[in-house]
C-alpha cells in the first residue's frame, strides 16, 4: 500500500543571495492559488545546523506563502523537528509523502538530480551550469551577461509572470513523474 499519491519535485538553485527562497514564496504562492498542496524543504548550506531563528525564519516564509508542510535541513537537523545523524533529500521526499502533498519546492541540494531551475546573480555564478544536471531554465539578475546558446530557456529576474507560468507548468506536467 503506497503512503501517498505521487507528487512533483521542483528545486530551486543559486549562490547565496541570489533570490532563491523568493523565488519559492513566489512558486508556493501560485501553487497554493492552483489548488495544488505545496511544501518546501531548505537546505542550510552553510554548514552546521540551522539555527532555530533562521530556520523559523525561512520556513515561515514559505509557510505564510501557502506551504502546508515546510523545514529546514542542515547537518541531519530537520527542523520540523527530528533528528538523526544526516538526512538526504531523498529520505526527506519520502518523509514529506507522508503529508499527502501535490509539490515539493527544494531550496538547494544542488547536486541532487530532480528538475530544477537555476538563479544566477552575477556572471561568476555561470560556474554553476558547469555542474548542475536537469536544469529546466535559468532565471538570471540584469548583471548577469549570459551566452546566447544555452540548451535551456532563460528568464530575466524581473519578468516573474513568464518563468512562474512557465515553472508552474513544468510542475503540472511532471506530476509524479520526477518522483524518488
Amino acid at each position: 500500500m503506497a503512503l501517498a499519491r505521487d507528487c512533483s519535485i521542483l528545486q530551486v538553485v543559486g549562490f547565496q543571495n541570489s533570490g532563491k527562497t523568493t523565488l519559492m514564496e513566489k512558486l508556493i504562492t501560485r501553487a497554493t492559488q492552483a489548488g495544488l498542496l505545496a511544501a518546501s524543504i531548505k537546505h542550510h548550506g552553510h554548514g552546521g545546523t540551522p539555527a532555530s531563528e533562521q530556520a523559523s525564519k525561512d520556513s515561515g516564509r514559505h509557510h505564510r506563502a501557502g506551504a502546508v508542510v515546510s523545514g529546514v535541513e542542515g547537518e541531519g537537523v530537520l527542523s520540523l523537528t527530528a533528528k538523526r545523524d544526516r538526512w538526504s533529500l531523498q529520505q526527506l521526499l519520502t518523509l514529506y509523502q507522508a503529508f499527502d502533498v501535490d509539490v515539493i519546492f527544494v531550496e538547494g541540494y544542488k547536486q541532487e538530480d530532480y528538475p530544477k531551475v537555476v538563479l544566477l546573480r552575477q556572471e561568476e555564478d555561470m560556474e554553476l551550469l558547469q555542474s548542475l544536471s536537469n536544469i529546466q531554465c535559468v532565471i538570471y539578475w540584469e548583471m548577469c551577461r549570459l551566452p546566447s546558446n544555452l540548451p535551456y530557456p532563460v528568464f530575466p529576474i524581473t519578468d516573474d509572470q513568464q518563468y512562474i507560468d512557465f515553472l508552474m507548468r513544468i510542475v503540472r506536467e511532471s506530476n509524479g513523474t520526477n518522483l524518488i
